[in-house]
């Protein structure tokens, strides 16, 4: 399937990698091709694209950048991309293909459902040979992260925001990928539920996000931000062990985890009825190949006749890649981090015939523009009055450690 799908100028497959959860709803979803695209422009609206979405009443795949939602109220101005990404991109795709156990479900507008079958078991499956290693920079030093840190902190302890989310970039100007390869590589290493193969025209995002952002599922509205991370020793199973009760009684990464919870209850009752914004899991451990993280769950019950873009107006950026207070430190964010963050930290996600969607956080993910080979990886973690800032710059390098092995 995988293989297929990047023979066209856009495609989107997300896979979940057999994480069992009641709210797992696609083992895999792929769609590839577009019959309408509502790619980002200088006339881009709430209203455009509003419009767009309800106009289709079919699948709709898309992407939502850091700053698209500032770019698009015009906060600030549109900045360049070097991973070739635009701010935002949605589109109706040719082919909507969903595979769940021994079960795959075709449905495509152009081409019978049988003989796109035969063309995906025909498909010639290789692996590159020749593959070099990529060497990343980061593109602000050591000892510049700890002093931004700092200054953070200073802001803290001000009270100018109780938390915030700061992320470095690491980048390579000359890379040379093959982009399957290396999100095969990915996976093998970083199986995780959120994961995504996405390409539009020559730019690639390599994504084994662990994180959903939003999801919506009839009346519900569902979010689970993600905050507080600890390495583990699986081969180790009673040192494996120890490390996730230490992550579970953490007191700052409890704390940073309930400042994001509070705000996302506040950014839900924005939109959900009155009385029905509720924290159905606090402070979760869950396990993931290299770490565990604490995950929390919350939910309401979304009102009549709010549109996709009205919810995204009230939740994105999401509050696990922002801070408290979200406008607050979204200023701060601009201040002290070396640029936009693009695509990182946004989103990739679809929306079902019926209306309802689900949304990842584009997080331990490769960026490659093919054009150009220029590739990007971003690490961040969120900053609080409690922070270490030589902890926090190691929680960086351990987010990394599987991308930086795929390219190695």
């Amino acid at each position: 399937m995988l293989n297929w799908a990047n023979r066209f100028n856009i495609c989107c497959f997300l896979a979940n990698h057999n994480y069992s959860s009641v709210l797992n709803f696609q083992e895999i979803l792929l769609g590839a091709g577009s019959i309408k695209k509502l790619p980002f422009s200088e006339d881009s609206d709430l209203e455009t694209i509003n419009s767009f979405i309800d106009s289709q009443k079919d699948w709709v795949f898309f992407h939502l950048s850091f700053e698209s939602l500032s770019i698009l109220k015009k906060e600030i101005p549109l900045a360049s991309d070097k991973t070739g990404f635009l701010p935002l991109t949605f589109f109706v795709p040719q082919y909507v293909i969903k595979f769940r156990s021994d079960n795959i479900e075709i449905g495509s507008l152009e081409m019978d459902h049988e003989d796109v079958f035969h063309q995906l078991i025909q498909e010639s499956v290789t692996d590159s040979v020749n593959r070099k290693s990529v060497n990343t920079i980061p593109a602000i030093s050591r000892e510049t992260y700890l002093e931004k840190i700092n200054g953070l902190l200073a802001h803290i302890q001000r009270g100018d925001c109780y938390e915030i989310n700061f992320c470095q970039e690491f980048f390579s100007e000359h890379a040379v990928i093959d982009p399957l390869q290396t999100w095969r590589t990915l996976c093998t290493i970083s199986p995780n539920p959120f994961s995504v193969f996405y390409k539009s025209e020559s730019a690639y995002l390599l994504s084994a996000s662990p994180e959903r952002f939003l999801c919506k599922k009839g009346e519900k509205l569902i979010s689970q931000p993600m905050k507080g991370t600890i390495r583990r020793d699986p081969e180790n199973p009673q040192r494996d062990a120890a490390l996730r009760h230490s992550l579970q009684h953490s007191q700052k990464d409890q704390m940073e985890n309930v400042m994001v919870v509070d705000l996302v209850r506040n950014d839900l009752s924005r939109v959900c009825q009155e009385g029905t914004v509720k924290v159905s899991e606090l402070f979760g451990i869950y396990a993931y190949p290299q770490v565990y993280q604490m995950i929390s769950t919350i939910e309401g019950k979304v009102k009549k006749n709010i549109s996709f873009m009205d919810i995204m107006d009230a939740c994105f950026p999401m509050g696990s890649m922002t801070g408290a207070p979200k406008h607050r430190v979204l200023d701060l964010i601009r201040v002290f981090e070396n640029g936009p963050r693009g695509l990182f930290s946004g989103s990739v996600g679809y929306i079902t015939p019926e209306g309802d969607f689900d949304m990842n956080v584009v997080i331990r993910s490769i960026l490659y523009n093919a054009a150009t080979n220029y590739l990007s990886f971003m690490s961040g973690s969120g900053i609080t009055a409690l922070s270490n800032p030589e902890n926090e710059y190691e929680e960086c390098l351990l987010k990394g450690s599987a991308i930086r092995k795929v390219l190695s």
